[in-house]
């Protein structure tokens, strides 16, 4: 099996390649293979994070890593909700375009170490853009300088600085909603092409991805003995994902930005305390503690400051790159985990007498805020301290 399918599951070999292995969905659900975790992780951090990526990559081989994608396209089609669709194909198409970069600057001492990767020209001709694609040539003899993929760093120095892409692929691919910048009007275009940066191919590209992966979704599970058999089979790791998506509807539309966490919930004030207590939490418990400071208004500075976390290590870095998913225009798109969910995780903790009164964390925390009247920012006496 080629390794390069582990990692971008939609491609159409890999596809051909769990159909000439006749391996069976249906089968690895009845036997409740590690494939089926790993698929049931992938939608989970779908939903709450904005990635697929495993938590523990060493945990899973290619072959499970593969797997996990056609059944996790049977999980979001059982949650039989648009959102979950939407949310599964975006998260699937951002993780793609991470690995798209890491794989197009790999350089050759990085090839020749065995590990497959993707080139730019083999991710075009999959999606059926390699004649509508080319890379500026800008070298002082007109070849191009640099590798061949956006943001390469490659043999010869850096990438390809620009590309030009076919109107018609740009137009089919390009969102007016992206910004003033992707509008046609505001593009260099010469002889049917327009003229875009490395990155924006990316962006390109990243939208390809989230095309193919939501084409199809969702399909029927049930009507049949077998698809009836399989939605049983996952019932359970169903009603969690649909939990998890039912949190966005929970969240407490007003907008709060004042940050007092003697006032967060008790179970926010005990994450808060293991964490700066160097305490490792669960994924769950982070997730929930860091969109719960997220949805405050609080940056990466402000988070790792109050948990007193190192900006600079490993903890620091996720933590930046969860407030990076989390940081949504309107601040709801991964919203904290309702109380539900919490007991369900059991991260609910120490209840008091407002806690049976409210179904989410961030509605007891503007109620507890509403009532002490005025109160001081966190943020203010943490920068008179500095």
């Amino acid at each position: 099996m080629d390794p390069l399918y582990a990692r971008y599951p939609f491609f159409r070999g890999a596809r051909e390649a769990v159909r000439e292995a006749d391996i069976s969905p249906a089968a690895l659900i009845a036997e409740d293979a590690p494939a089926v975790e790993r698929g049931t992780e992938r939608v989970r951090r779908a939903l709450m994070e904005g990635t697929v990526a495993p938590e523990d990559p060493s945990r899973w081989d290619n072959r499970e890593k593969l797997l996990s994608y056609p059944i996790a396209r049977i999980l979001v089609s059982l949650i039989e909700t648009p959102a979950a669709v939407e949310k599964y194909a975006t998260a699937e198409a951002a993780t793609a375009r991470e690995r798209f970069e890491e794989d197009f600057a790999a350089d050759d001492d990085i090839r020749s170490t065995g590990r497959r990767r993707a080139s730019l020209e083999e991710v075009l001709r999959d999606f059926d853009l390699a004649d509508a694609v080319r890379p500026e040539r800008d070298g002082p003899g007109g070849e191009t300088t640099g590798s061949a993929g956006p943001s390469g760093s490659g043999r010869g120095g850096r990438g390809p600085t620009h590309y030009w892409v076919g109107i018609g692929p740009y137009l089919d691919l390009a969102d007016a909603d992206w910004g003033e910048r992707w509008r046609l009007a505001n593009r260099e275009v010469a002889d049917g092409e327009v003229r875009v940066p490395a990155d924006h191919l990316s962006r390109l590209l990243e939208a390809a991805v989230e095309r193919r992966v939501a084409e199809g979704l969702p399909f029927e599970v049930r009507g049949t003995d077998g698809g009836d058999a399989i939605a049983a089979a996952l019932e359970e790791a169903v009603s969690e994902l649909r939990g998890l998506l039912d949190d966005h509807d929970a969240v407490d539309p007003r907008r709060v930005d004042t940050v007092v966490p003697a006032l967060f919930p008790p179970c926010m004030r005990t994450l808060v305390r293991r964490a700066r207590g160097d305490e490792a939490l669960s994924e769950h418990a982070e997730f929930s503690l860091v969109s719960f400071l997220a949805a405050l208004g609080m940056d990466r500075g402000d988070v790792t400051t109050l948990l007193d976390v190192d900006a600079e290590s490993e903890t620091g870095a996720r933590i930046e790159t969860r407030i990076e998913y989390l940081a949504e225009s309107d601040g709801t798109q991964y919203p904290p985990p309702s109380c539900s969910t919490m007991k369900a995780y059991g991260t609910c903790v120490d209840p008091d007498e407002r806690c049976e009164t409210i179904s989410h964390p961030l509605s007891y925390y503007t109620d507890a805020l509403g009532d002490a009247g005025d109160v001081r920012d966190w943020r203010e006496t943490a920068a008179d301290g500095q």
